[in-house]
């Protein structure tokens, strides 16, 4: 009887898929943002956590917890949509420590232009692929995997 090689473990094969999907994915749902607007989908990214937050205005310290940047990753981040006239610094009202990022009427805008064609893109690439039961079934495994490896999304 044949030996099972480890590097062929079928645990391996399953985590390799998962990634391959989220960079394939990345990549087109970037380049169709980048091609329609300008606008890197990491951009869209931080757009996106500033605008849900219910007072449009989110915290430096939540913006890093909320991605996969630095400290330092974030704060280049937030300088370069800033100077793109996207979002601005907003002192917190209450400690003068923490600062906010806040979307200007040019980021709102962005945002929304960015979102329809991050909808199609996501309905093209991704939920086409799937049928309603396997969307539903993503929908409940994923956030299982999130909680699993300690993440806050």
């Amino acid at each position: 009887m044949e030996e099972q090689r480890i590097v062929d473990d079928e645990r391996i094969t399953t985590f390799g898929r998962l990634v391959e999907a989220h960079a394939r994915l990345t990549n087109v749902l970037d380049n169709e943002l980048r091609e329609a607007l300008g606008l890197p989908l990491r951009w869209y990214g931080l757009l996106l956590h500033v605008g849900r937050s219910p007072h449009g205005v989110r915290p430096m310290k939540e913006l890093i917890e909320a991605t996969a940047f630095t400290s330092g990753g974030v704060t280049r981040l937030v300088d370069r949509i800033e100077r793109a006239g996207l979002v601005q610094r907003l002192p917190c009202p209450t400690d003068r420590r923490v600062q906010h990022v806040g979307l200007t009427d040019a980021g709102q805008e962005m945002l929304q232009r960015a979102t329809a064609v991050h909808l199609r893109g996501i309905q093209e690439h991704m939920i086409d692929a799937l049928d309603p039961g396997e969307v539903k079934r993503l929908n409940e495994i994923l956030p299982k995997l999130v909680a699993q490896s300690g993440g806050r999304r």
